[in-house]
């Protein structure tokens, strides 16, 4: 199963990255507007910490899987697991930002200011907390995506190029130079996250047949290998994207619909509103 994620990669970064940066881009015009830019470094020290982590938990990962487990049954498994656990991050993270978006910036600066009033370590693990979450699930996201790709640099630039486009994004925004429809960005990207989850959790259950934990690997739902050719650049943009394979296994199969069905008929359906109760 070799393919290069190059997209999901990329969708990966510049989701994740536009909203760290945003995060990032609300403490530091908090700071500003306040007239506190001497706590600028503080909170620079905490982002700088999140990013170091969530680089050190990737090459973490990809140093266990490649190295420490030299069994190949051993290795299957973990990818399976990671990619368990990634798949209910993202879900998590996804709907989260569907919920709390627009409270978003006023919970981060009142938690700024309360940290202010603690103290300097206060600060910077407040900063350091907000910004490591997304570089975790970065990290976690992305070697869950790129497992069975090629042993190329692709995937790896791909992903740096969407982290560094938000960053620009980010920048233009705070700077007010670009205006873009946020809501409108978070559900499109969100739709297509929740593909690339469905594809991840296909893979991961790929895996745990592999593992042997799971049967049926040779029990395929269909094979149209023969009109969809595994070598050519549709199935290699198709399993790379979306994990969509030529010939998936009933489980696999299973699990892409069980996830992608349900989970984007609840997307998609609109937030109610609460009602307000009638004053008496």
């Amino acid at each position: 199963m070799s393919n290069s994620p190059l997209f999901a990669s990329f969708l990966i970064g510049l989701r994740e990255g536009l909203e760290a940066t945003l995060v990032v881009s609300i403490l530091v015009a908090f700071l500003v507007r306040s007239d506190r830019r001497h706590r600028l470094p503080w909170v620079a020290a905490g982002v700088t910490a999140a990013v170091v982590l969530s680089i050190g938990f990737g090459a973490l990962l990809t140093y266990t899987s490649t190295t420490l487990l030299a069994d190949y049954r051993h290795r299957e498994l973990f990818e399976a697991v990671t990619s368990v656990v990634a798949v209910c991050f993202v879900t998590l993270m996804i709907f989260w930002m569907r919920r709390a978006a627009r409270s978003l910036g006023g919970e981060l600066r009142a938690g700024l200011d309360r940290a202010i009033e603690v103290g300097r370590v206060a600060v910077v693990l407040f900063a350091f907390l907000t910004v490591a979450r997304e570089g975790l699930e970065t990290a976690l996201l992305f070697f869950a995506a790129v497992q069975g790709a090629t042993a190329d640099s692709g995937p790896l630039l791909a992903i740096l190029g969407g982290i560094v486009t938000a960053i620009v994004l980010g920048v233009l925004l705070y700077a007010s130079t670009v205006r873009i429809d946020l809501g409108r960005f978070f559900t499109v990207t969100g739709l297509l996250l929740i593909l690339v989850a469905a594809g991840i959790l296909k893979y991961g259950v790929h895996d745990f047949q592999e593992a042997g934990v799971l049967p049926g690997l040779n029990t395929l739902a269909f094979d149209i290998t023969g009109t969809l050719d595994p070598s050519g650049w549709p199935a290699a943009l198709l399993a790379g994207t979306f994990n969509i394979t030529p010939a998936p296994s009933v489980l696999e199969t299973a699990a892409y619909l069980l996830y992608a069905v349900p989970a984007l008929a609840f997307f998609l359906t609109p937030a109610r509103t609460p009602v307000a109760a009638p004053v008496r």
